[in-house]
């Protein structure tokens, strides 16, 4: 069976809600086992244990967040020319923009060669303000919907071997 590694992490709710939505997805397809795990308890045991990855985070100060950061700084190295041509796919969740946090994740994604299956999806929440930025996200069904479908997608490719 086939594992679908989903390592996400959220301040303040949108990026978690964007991958337990694509775990939900992931978790229609019978053949593939699905890993949702906070970054923080994310290592490179699980980046080697898993046959792809979809990795879902906020937008930081146009960056990756610190906590996302940190896992890949702990797992590049151990990973290095041990995970190519893995499938992965992004989930961004931010305020205005996102397109830096995925320049830099996609970066990341490069260095390990792995094979980006998917554009990957940034979530705008429109928060601009320090209370709205801070304030709890809830994502739109629509939103929602995609990282369900990219979840499904994305264990169904593994499933069938297509990935």
């Amino acid at each position: 069976m086939k594992r679908l590694a989903i390592i996400w992490h959220s301040m303040t709710g949108g990026s978690h809600a964007l991958a337990q939505a694509a775990a939900q997805g992931a978790h229609q397809i019978g053949d593939a086992e699905v890993i949702l795990l906070h970054a923080d308890a994310a290592d490179s045991h699980t980046m080697l244990d898993a046959d792809g990855y979809i990795f879902a985070f906020p937008e930081n100060l146009a960056a990756i967040s610190g906590v996302m950061k940190a896992f890949f700084d702990r797992a590049y190295y151990p990973c290095l020319g041990r995970i190519e041509g893995r499938p992965y796919a992004l989930l961004i969740c931010a305020g205005s923009d996102g397109t830096n946090a995925v320049r830099q994740a996609e970066r990341i994604a490069a260095g390990w060669r792995l094979r980006k299956i998917a554009n990957s999806q940034i979530i705008l929440t429109a928060a601009q303000t320090p209370e709205a930025i801070l304030a709890p996200k809830t994502i739109a069904e629509p939103e929602l919907a995609q990282a369900r479908e990219l979840g499904a997608a994305m264990a169904e490719g593994l499933a069938q071997g297509i990935f």
